[in-house]
């Protein structure tokens, strides 16, 4: 029979466990854009909400938002002021994604006749312009969800050319990583990248949309990491937006889950320890997380 002090403090500690549990538990803020456009709070509620249909977009750091739709990019304060605009080019039906770059201008996707990546100023002039070779006359299968790096290239995905081809300002490929490769499952798998994001060690996280997987590729473009459906019990559901997280954690958002779970966190070793079912984030195209427990997320903006 074990002592009733023993017994005490294992009624104590059972008491405790619960309570670590829900302390331990990963709570997130974070910012989605798809059918709708809102901020979502660690607690559920929905803290700020705008225009839907949009496709990409960041919280500045400034507390703006940056915001893409088909036809038009704008920034918006909290009080939905609208302080930055561009409109589509007559030439092209649309447009991508849109990045606020390091040296305050802002980076557009336009898809169509011109696939191009635009440098726009303050006041909505193009700047800059680079061609890009999307291999393909679909205009909304040319690309999605392009970034600049650090050292001025740009990191774009290519849907069906099975790509992501990272190209210099002046329009030149230096690096094509292949997401068709027969370890992924070849085209038949419809491995058509979406998200492409360029880490410290010069890795590259890439979702792959109708392939419902993730990927992380070596700067040779060797695979050395993914997620399957298989190991989130088959929530992705045509993964689009993903972010790497400061802990190594990878979020995924599955644009075609349009009810119960569309977003996924998984950790290193692909465990899933963090889902979202909040009816905002059904159809997420892409997102931002924020917070994690209260802290901002390191690194942002990050995509």
């Amino acid at each position: 029979m074990k002592h009733p002090a023993l017994l005490l403090i294992g009624a104590v500690l059972g008491t405790l466990a619960p309570l670590r549990a829900a302390e331990a538990a990963i709570r997130h803020s974070y910012l989605v854009l798809g059918g709708r456009t809102a901020i979502v709070a660690e607690d559920g509620s929905v803290s700020w909400e705008y225009k839907g249909g949009s496709r990409d977009g960041f919280v500045l750091p400034g507390g703006n938002v940056l915001v893409a739709w088909s036809d038009r990019v704008e920034e918006v304060t909290p009080a939905k002021q609208v302080v930055f605009s561009y409109v589509r080019s007559p030439e092209n039906a649309e447009i991508g994604t849109t990045q606020r770059l390091y040296d305050g201008t802002t980076l557009v996707t336009e898809l169509g006749k011109s696939p191009r990546l635009l440098r726009v100023d303050a006041k909505g002039a193009v700047v800059a312009s680079t061609a890009l070779q999307p291999e393909t006359d679909n205009a909304h299968m040319q690309t999605r969800m392009a970034r600049q790096l650090r050292n001025g290239n740009l990191l774009v995905p290519h849907l069906l050319a099975f790509a992501v081809k990272e190209y210099t300002p002046e329009g030149r490929v230096v690096r094509t990583l292949r997401t068709d490769l027969p370890g992924l499952g070849g085209r038949a798998a419809e491995n058509w990248p979406f998200t492409a994001i360029r880490l410290d060690d010069g890795h590259t996280v890439v979702s792959l949309t109708h392939g419902n997987q993730v990927v992380e590729f070596d700067g040779a473009g060797t695979v050395v990491w993914k997620v399957t459906n298989a190991e989130v019990g088959g929530l992705f559901q045509d993964p689009c937006g993903a972010q790497r997280l400061a802990n190594g954690n990878t979020v995924v958002g599955s644009h075609a889950a349009m009810k119960g779970v569309s977003m996924v966190e998984v950790d290193p070793e692909k465990k899933t320890v963090w889902t979202s079912d909040h009816p905002a984030a059904a159809g997420v195209h892409s997102f931002q997380i924020l917070t994690t427990n209260g802290r901002p997320e390191p690194g942002q903006p990050q995509k």
